[in-house]
């Protein structure tokens, strides 16, 4: 087996047929599925209805209700903090208002606490990486918001809620759709730079399952661009960071309030009490439990720490019986398994192709139907298999620029170039190699329109949460749902705490916890929350063959 353009001979076969029907697949239309063919293929293929991945959980405030396995795992552990390790008598940090969490949600929070009024030295960004480190810096392909005539925050609302499958909190589809434009303004103003049109006007471009093109676009790094400029404004205002000190349990008083929490310094191993009016939890998903077996697009730190923590005091979770695989993660070459090629190039008119040279589903369906369809396809063997096991479907990237002209590609998916050309391979002139890897924690921590937990003095905003999205979420709506949530975080918690008394620290909830755990006689090894994922031994192993 010989490497030809950075791919083995045999794949090369596939690829020629690629090439040969590309100008037929060009002219071939493929309707969207109707609601039934789409609840069909979700229900045979998608790793949401397999029996398998979930069960339910036995303690706690949630006890009955179907998660997946590894959720379930760090719900019924013990905690991994022991209360008399901790002298709450000393308090380390004294601050209004605790950012668990330095990623999109979290900075966005920080600011518009300090645009209401409170002051910079009462904020804490605590972190458990370095500030900017989380999925919302990796994020490629857009935000959503509709903001031009022919569209409507009330369309955007049905794309969110029909995306979710109907599962959704109505009421927070309806803010992420109503504050969406005020967000673009507001980057306007942060110096955000948009792709634009000739004209000066915002390019945007389409999404699955979206009725309209409302997607605006920072080539193909739109996430870290759009951290650049929200980073680097609380920065500027010197809003304190705490780095590499995750907070690893809520602090509460006599009345079950969230009073602040215990951060860990994972450089010197001591812990830190920070006594806060009120917590803003904003910790990110949990792609690194590599639910369902499936790699990750995520990054490093996302071990779905905040739904242990939340849970450990007390707050309710949504939606974590279902799982975002996002359908174009790489399936080759192995160093790239499970990076995510983004959706912005199927938005912009390339087309999932099976090794036969044929294409089998409408590129843009959401997210969970066109994963499913992709997983059926390579069920079926009418997928590649590459050397080490992996299957994947080609997504025909050199029809970009038959379509849109030569030169398209590099401007518009640049990052998605360098990425392929390390590895010999020119996504401009062959088409990538795809298979679904798991993207995103569509459930989470309740709340409501104003980001307030079932617990007092805790609010929560971003990936950490549950309702927004319901079951599914459409793509552009991460972006968007971490700056709206973000924002109105910031002011709703500066609002509580004009009010809020502090009681008496303590970690009594953690004792309560252990304990429920003793009597519903659950046995296990694991201590949650864990922090950061294991890699050494049987875990370093390729998860290609697990997953097919």
């Amino acid at each position: 087996m010989k490497n030809i353009d950075g791919y083995p001979d045999y794949m090369m076969e596939s690829i020629k047929l690629v090439e040969k029907n590309r100008e037929k697949n060009m002219a071939t239309t493929i309707k969207p599925m109707s609601m039934e063919q789409r609840d069909a293929i979700l229900r045979q293929y998608h790793p949401d209805y397999m029996t398998d991945t979930k069960r339910p959980v036995k303690v706690g405030v949630d006890k009955g209700q179907m998660m997946y396995n590894g959720i379930v795992d760090l719900l019924e552990a013990s905690s991994v903090l022991n209360s008399r390790d901790v002298d709450l008598n000393t308090i380390d940090y004294d601050v209004d208002i605790l950012i668990i969490g330095g990623g999109g949600a979290g900075t966005v929070a920080a600011l518009f606490a300090y645009e209401s009024g409170v002051p910079k030295e009462k904020i804490l960004i605590v972190t458990k990486l370095r500030h900017g480190d989380a999925n919302s810096m990796m994020a490629q392909g857009g935000i959503q918001a509709a903001d031009r005539p022919e569209d409507s925050p009330v369309l955007h609302y049905l794309d969110i809620y029909g995306g979710g499958r109907f599962t959704n909190k109505p009421e927070l589809a309806r803010v992420l759709a109503l504050d969406a434009p005020k967000i673009i303004n507001w980057h306007e103003e942060l110096g955000v730079m948009y792709d634009r049109q000739d004209d000066g006007e915002f390019q945007e471009l389409s999404g699955g399952g979206t009725c309209r093109n409302r997607m605006h676009s920072a080539k193909d790094y739109t996430g870290m661009e759009l951290l650049r400029n929200i980073r680097d404004t609380a920065r500027n205002l010197q809003i304190p960071v705490l780095e590499f000190c995750p907070i690893i349990e809520l602090l509460t008083d006599e009345k079950s309030h969230v009073t602040g929490g215990v951060a860990f310094n994972l450089e010197t191993f001591e812990y830190y009490v920070i006594r806060a009016k009120a917590t803003i939890l904003t910790t990110g998903g949990s792609g690194r439990l590599h639910l369902s077996n499936y790699p990750t697009t995520n990054h490093y730190g996302a071990t779905g720490d905040g739904l242990v923590m939340a849970y450990h005091v007390g707050a309710n979770l949504l939606d974590l019986d279902t799982i975002q695989i996002h359908p174009t993660g790489d399936a080759y070459p192995e160093p790239l398994v499970g990076v995510l090629s983004t959706e912005k190039i199927r938005g912009l008119g390339a087309i999932p192709i099976n090794k036969n040279g044929d294409p089998f589903v409408f590129p843009l369906e959401p997210r969970d139907v066109e994963s499913a369809t992709f997983i059926r396809e390579c069920k079926q063997g009418k997928g590649i298999i590459t050397p080490t096991g992996m299957p994947g479907v080609w997504l025909d990237s050199p029809m970009i620029d038959i379509i849109h002209g030569e030169g398209t590609i590099e401007k518009k998916l640049a990052g998605e170039v360098r990425k392929f050309k390390r590895f010999g391979i020119d996504m401009t002139k062959h088409p990538i190699l795809v298979y679904p890897t798991l993207h995103y924690q569509n459930g989470g921590v309740e709340i409501n329109e104003r980001t307030e937990t079932r617990i007092s003095g805790l609010f929560a905003a971003g990936e950490v949460t549950g309702g927004v999205h319901g079951k599914n979420r459409l793509m552009g709506n991460s972006l968007l749902d971490f700056n709206v949530f973000g924002r109105r975080a910031g002011i709703y918690a500066a609002e509580y705490i004009k009010k809020a008394k502090s009681g008496k620290l303590t970690l009594d909830h953690i004792d309560r916890y252990n304990k429920m755990l003793a009597e519903t006689n659950l046995k296990s090894s694991k201590k949650a929350p864990i922090l950061l994922p294991e890699y050494r031994g049987e875990m370093a192993i390729s998860r290609a063959l697990d997953i097919f």
